[in-house]
């Protein structure tokens, strides 16, 4: 994996000096693990002139999950707790005779960033802007093999807490079996904080779970996702408890599924980002559900669990291959609950299979 975090620091530095900065600090969390294999915390990544180094608050941590920096890159820890690793990187450029620092000024407090013009009042600041995260969208097959895992085992837990008793559970505690049996097998654990809303209350979006209990005849929706050596994918199902399923939620439900079906459809290189969006939300809006849809259909996907491309009605830009992304639509009843369906998938052209599904868990209504 040493070239590859070298190849991606080549990347940007070449980005960089066409800017016009000879050197880069790289301080978000996913960005410096991105170009360094590991992100201790508070570290940041310089992109010196002489050498790149990973400025750490203290030695890194050898935790599973957390990674592990990349050996051809030095490491340097601050001799005193509580110094700025931001900081402290500026004052090295500054000894490597560097003379232009490019920031993640959206990362950045405004806080740092003035206690880094004391100590390098020379130095030339300019904005790194997005440049790491528009770095991260398309994904190698290393970064794909680590989501197809991560979906392997959110399938398996899922699969695992199908098959138990729900009826008169809470919310809360299935929330947390799920969590517990990720970890149970191999995540590094949650990719976000899972979602399990019953009745009522299923169908929202990033819902948290509360101590409502099953009740039969409760659509139940789940959204859980692993998190596996960094990298973040995500699940989304809905399920009927107990009895069959009645003819409302049946309608809606197939409804909602006709609508990822054709989100899920529409992934292709070259497709511009927001007509995957409205190859889904048309067909809720046909049927008159456009207020209080979610504001997007699906998300980028990897070592954050909402990164770019956005699918949304606004969106910019288009596809490419290799990109993961969630397609996620619902609909939520007020009063009554609702349906979402949930998947992840990367883009692939129509050549190699069209979209690959990582998330294959059943998309059949089930009642449990």
């Amino acid at each position: 994996m040493s070239e590859v975090y070298a190849s991606r620091r080549t990347r940007l530095r070449e980005r960089c000096n066409a800017a016009g900065s000879a050197a880069a600090l790289v301080s978000r969390p996913a960005n410096v693990r991105y170009l360094a294999g590991a992100a201790p915390q508070g570290a940041v990544l310089l992109l010196g002139r002489s050498e790149d180094l990973l400025v750490c608050s203290g030695p890194p941590d050898d935790r599973p999950g957390e990674g592990r920096p990349d050996e051809s890159l030095r490491v340097h820890s601050l001799p005193h707790a509580g110094g700025d690793p931001a900081v402290a990187a500026a004052d090295l450029l500054t000894a490597q005779g560097g003379d232009s620092l490019a920031l993640e000024e959206h990362h950045l407090t405004m806080v740092r960033h003035r206690e880094l013009r004391s100590v390098a009042p020379r130095l030339r600041l300019a904005d790194l802007g997005c440049a790491v995260e528009q770095l991260r969208v398309v994904k190698d097959e290393e970064e794909i093999s680590c989501l197809r895992i991560g979906a392997e085992i959110a399938d398996q837990a899922l699969g695992e807490l199908l098959e138990s008793i729900l009826v008169g559970r809470t919310e809360r505690h299935l929330a947390l079996e799920l969590e517990r049996r990720l970890v149970d097998h191999g995540a590094d654990g949650p990719a976000f904080t899972t979602s399990v809303a019953t009745g009522p209350n299923s169908g929202r979006r990033g819902h948290r779970p509360t101590d409502r209990r099953v009740e039969e005849g409760d659509f139940l929706s789940v959204c859980l996702g692993a998190a596996y050596r960094g990298y973040r994918c995500e699940i989304g199902r809905t399920f009927v408890i107990g009895t069959s399923p009645a003819d409302w939620q049946i309608e809606l439900y197939d409804l909602v599924f006709a609508a990822q079906r054709a989100g899920r459809e529409a992934l292709a290189p070259g497709v511009a980002c927001r007509d995957v969006d409205r190859a889904a939300r048309q067909i809720l809006d046909s049927a008159g559900y456009t207020e209080g849809l979610a504001v997007l259909t699906g998300h980028g996907v990897g070592l954050e669990i909402e990164e770019d491309p956005q699918l949304t009605p606004a969106a910019m830009g288009k596809l490419d291959a290799c990109v993961p992304v969630t397609v996620e639509p619902g609909v939520h009843l007020p009063g009554r609950g609702g349906v979402r369906i949930d998947d992840t998938l990367v883009v692939r052209p129509e050549a190699d299979g069209g979209p690959e599904l990582l998330t294959i868990t059943t998309k059949e209504l089930l009642a449990l």
